[in-house]
C-alpha cells in the first residue's frame, strides 16, 4: 500500500488551521508544518506529481521527504498566529530532520531553579538533542550571556542566599561564613522560610519587572529601618538596592544596544535547494555582530519560519528588521514576533528607488551572499550567468545539433555539461524520424528537443536517497541527484533554428532558457533582443559555449558516421 493511502485510510484531516507532524516508518517524527487550512496543505503534498514540476524549485527535495511519510498527526489551533507559535515550539522540542534547525542556540543562556528540597540556581545547559541537562526543575530564559552569568552566578545568588553545594555537607562550609548562604546543611534556616526566598527569586526572574519591584520594596524596608535608627541594617540595604541597580542599568543598556537596527539578507541557491542568510546588527550606526544560516527547500521551510525560529532564540526582538525580500505571511509573522517581544514589530523590505545607507547596508549583504554561493560553481558558469543575465547558474546545460548526410542520413546530438564539464550521462543521440525528402533543420531541431524532454522523468534515485536521507547535502554535494531539466539550453544554429526550439517548449509548457550560438562569428541569439550579442573572444562563458557545441558536433557526428558504416 501507498504512502498516501496509509495517510488517508480512516484518518479525516481537518479544514482548521493548526500543526502538522509527519512520521516515518518507525513512528519518529521528521517534519513538522503550520498551515492555515490543515486539509488544503497536506493534500498539496498528496498530489505531488512524478514529473519535476519548474513552478516548484523545491519540489524534489521535497518528495525525499514524502517518500519517508507513512503517517500524520495533528495538531488544531484557534488562528494561525498561535500555529506559528506552536510550530516554532514543537520544531525545538522534538528537531526533526527536514527543519530548519538554528544551531546558534548555545549563544543565550538559561537558568535552572533545582526542583530538590533546598533548592539550587544553575545555568541550565541543553544537551545535542536539545534537552536540559542536569537535575530537574524550573528552567528560566533566554537570556543574555552575559547577564545571565552575573545573575547566576553573583549577585542575586548571594542576595537569596541560594546553596551551591551538589549535596549538604553535615558542617556548613566557607559560603555561610562570608555571609552567601544560610547554612540549610545544618537546619540553620527552617525549608520554609529557605523556599520563600526561592519563590522570591523566580517572581524576579519571570516577571517582566521583577527587579523593579524588588528595589521598590528594598527601600520602602530601608526607609522603615532607618527610622527605627536601625542605621547598620540599613546601610545593609542600601548597598544591596546599588548593587542590584547597577546590574538593572547594565541589562537596560544591553536592551537598547540589541534594539537598534537589524538587517537580515537572504539569497537562494535554487540548484542546490539552500536558501542562505546573513545577519547583521547595528549599533549606533556600527555593524556589531554578523551570523550566517542556511536551510534546505524542504516542504513549508521559508524565510518566515526561519525569520520564527530565529527569533524565539533570541533575547530580544528589535523593534524594525529591515529584509530585501518580504517573507511569506509577513503579518502573521510581525503578530507572532509581537506576542513573543510585548512589543510591536515591524518587517520592512529595504528599497532600491533612493540612495541612502540602509540600501548600501543591505547590499553589502547580498554581496557577501553571493560570493558564498558562487564558491562552489565553475568560473565560466559565474561569467555566463552575468553575461545572459541569468536569474540562475546555468549548473546544468544542454546542448542540441543535427548531423546529415542528404536525406538518407539524418541525427541529432545532445550533450550535458554539468558546472562547466561534460555529464557523459546526461548525452543522447537521436535518428531522425520526421525527415522525408528534403534537408529541414529546423523540423529536426523540433524533432529532438521534443523527444529529448517528452522522455524525461524525474531521475530522483528515491530508493538510495531513503537509505540515508538523514544526510541530504551530502546528495547535493557528490551530484548523486541530477534533475531531468537543464538551467539552459543551447542551440546550435541562428535566430531560426533558436526560435523553432523556443516554440517547441512552450508548447510542453516548460520555462527554460535557451540561446543559440551561430559559428560563422561566434554570435550569440537570444529570445528577446532582435540583435545578436556579441562578447570577448577571451571570455570564459564564450569558452564554455564553444566546448558545448564542439561536443555536441562530435557527438553527432560519430553516430552519423556509425550509421553510414552500417549501411
Amino acid at each position: 500500500m501507498s504512502t498516501f493511502n496509509l495517510i488517508n485510510e480512516g484518518k479525516k484531516i481537518p479544514n482548521n488551521p493548526g500543526i502538522y507532524l509527519m512520521k516515518d516508518r518507525t513512528g519518529k517524527i521528521i517534519y513538522i508544518g503550520k498551515a492555515k487550512n490543515l486539509k488544503n496543505r497536506v493534500n498539496s503534498y498528496l498530489n505531488q506529481k512524478d514529473t519535476i514540476n519548474n513552478k516548484d524549485k523545491n519540489f524534489w527535495k521535497t518528495q525525499i521527504l514524502i517518500n519517508k511519510v507513512q503517517d500524520i498527526d495533528f495538531i488544531l489551533t484557534d488562528n494561525e498566529v498561535e500555529a506559528f507559535l506552536l510550530e516554532s515550539n514543537l520544531i525545538k522540542r522534538y528537531r526533526p530532520v527536514f527543519n530548519i534547525e538554528l544551531k546558534d542556540q548555545q549563544r543565550y543562556t538559561y537558568l535552572k531553579i533545582t526542583d530538590e528540597k533546598f533548592p539550587r540556581l544553575l545555568v541550565a545547559r541543553r544537551n545535542r538533542r536539545g534537552d536540559f541537562q542536569g537535575p530537574k526543575g524550573d528552567v528560566i530564559g533566554p537570556f543574555v550571556y552575559g547577564s545571565s552569568r552575573f545573575l547566576s552566578l553573583g549577585i542575586l545568588r548571594k542576595l537569596f542566599k541560594v546553596r551551591i553545594c551538589n549535596r549538604l555537607p553535615k558542617k556548613p562550609c566557607l559560603e555561610y561564613f562570608i555571609h552567601n548562604c544560610d547554612a540549610p546543611c545544618i537546619n540553620n534556616i527552617s525549608e520554609e522560610k529557605y523556599l520563600e526566598n526561592i519563590k522570591l527569586l523566580k517572581d524576579i526572574l519571570n516577571k517582566k519587572n521583577g527587579l523593579e519591584n524588588f528595589i521598590a520594596n528594598l527601600k520602602t524596608e530601608m526607609n522603615v529601618e532607618s527610622k527605627k535608627q536601625n542605621y547598620e541594617r540599613a546601610k545593609e540595604i542600601r548597598d544591596t538596592v546599588k548593587t542590584i541597580e547597577s546590574l538593572l542599568i547594565n541589562q537596560k543598556m544591553d536592551l537598547k544596544n540589541r534594539r537598534n537596527e537589524e538587517y537580515i539578507g537572504i539569497k537562494t541557491d535554487i540548484l542546490s535547494g539552500v536558501s542562505h542568510i546573513l545577519i547583521f546588527k547595528r549599533v549606533n550606526g556600527v555593524i556589531s555582530d554578523q551570523k550566517k544560516y542556511y536551510y534546505e527547500l524542504i516542504g513549508d521551510n521559508n524565510f518566515s519560519t526561519f525569520l520564527l525560529q530565529y527569533y524565539t532564540t533570541s533575547p530580544q526582538i528589535p523593534y524594525k528588521i529591515y529584509v530585501n525580500e518580504i517573507p511569506e505571511s509577513k503579518t502573521t509573522l510581525e503578530l507572532a514576533l509581537e506576542k513573543l517581544s510585548n512589543h510591536r514589530v515591524k518587517i520592512i523590505k529595504v528599497t532600491y528607488s533612493v540612495n541612502n545607507e540602509k540600501k548600501d547596508l543591505m547590499n553589502l549583504i547580498l554581496k557577501n551572499l553571493s560570493i558564498q554561493i558562487e564558491r562552489k560553481y565553475n568560473q565560466s558558469v559565474i561569467e555566463l550567468k552575468n553575461t545572459l543575465n541569468l536569474k540562475d547558474f546555468p549548473f546544468i546545460i544542454d546542448c542540441f545539433d543535427v548531423s546529415n548526410f542528404g536525406t538518407s542520413i539524418a541525427v541529432g546530438a545532445c550533450v550535458r555539461f554539468v558546472n562547466g564539464y561534460p555529464y557523459k550521462n546526461g548525452y543522447r543521440r537521436f535518428k531522425i524520424k520526421s525527415l522525408q525528402s528534403k534537408q529541414d533543420d529546423y523540423l529536426m531541431i523540433k524533432e529532438i528537443v521534443h523527444r529529448k524532454y517528452m522522455s524525461h522523468k524525474s531521475s530522483i534515485d528515491t530508493e538510495k536517497i531513503n537509505n540515508d536521507y538523514n544526510n541530504i547535502n551530502s546528495y547535493i554535494n557528490n551530484n548523486k541527484i541530477d534533475t531531468s531539466f537543464p538551467n539552459l539550453i543551447v542551440i546550435d544554429g541562428g535566430k531560426g533554428q533558436l526560435t523553432t526550439a523556443e516554440f517547441v517548449l512552450k508548447k510542453m509548457c516548460l520555462n527554460i532558457p535557451i540561446i543559440s550560438l551561430a559559428k560563422e562569428n561566434e554570435e550569440i541569439y537570444t529570445i528577446n533582443s532582435r540583435e545578436p550579442l556579441q562578447i570577448s573572444k577571451k571570455s570564459t562563458a564564450l569558452h564554455l559555449l564553444q566546448s558545448l557545441r564542439d561536443e555536441a558536433h562530435r557527438f553527432g557526428l560519430a553516430y552519423n558516421i556509425k550509421l553510414r558504416a552500417i549501411n
